[in-house]
């Protein structure tokens, strides 16, 4: 599974050779693109015009609603061991877990909160 963070989301809905070549590379994995609703908060601007491709690429993701209690208390106690990372990348590295891959354009914060994860990757874009 690929979970997507709000710079993977705006970066791959945007509509260059590069991104669109990122895409490519990213389906030949063969698995769905998981954006966690909280996620959308940081990727759209509220205006439906500016957020045309955004919206455009997300009906090919699976928007993820629910924030269960057991993610929800995943991702407070990943923010927790690594002292670091924001409420939304918390919940991205909680959703990926175990054996998920994170796209994120945060490595830095990203690879902290996936070092105190299960099995989490994360791919810088």
């Amino acid at each position: 599974m690929i979970v997507l963070d709000s710079v993977g989301v705006t970066k791959l809905s945007e509509r260059s050779l590069d991104s669109l070549a990122l895409l490519k590379k990213l389906r030949e994995l063969d698995s769905l693109f998981i954006v966690p609703s909280v996620v959308l908060v940081e990727s759209l601007h509220g205006n439906s015009p500016k957020d045309a491709n955004t919206l455009r690429f997300l009906r090919t993701c699976v928007v993820e609603e629910a924030l269960t209690g057991g993610v929800a208390k995943r991702a407070a106690e990943l923010r927790r061991l690594s002292g670091h990372g924001s409420v939304v990348d918390a919940v991205v590295i909680a959703f990926a877990e175990p054996g998920g891959t994170v796209v994120s354009g945060d490595r830095v914060d990203m690879a902290r909160l996936a070092d105190r994860a299960h099995d989490v990757q994360v791919i810088d874009i």
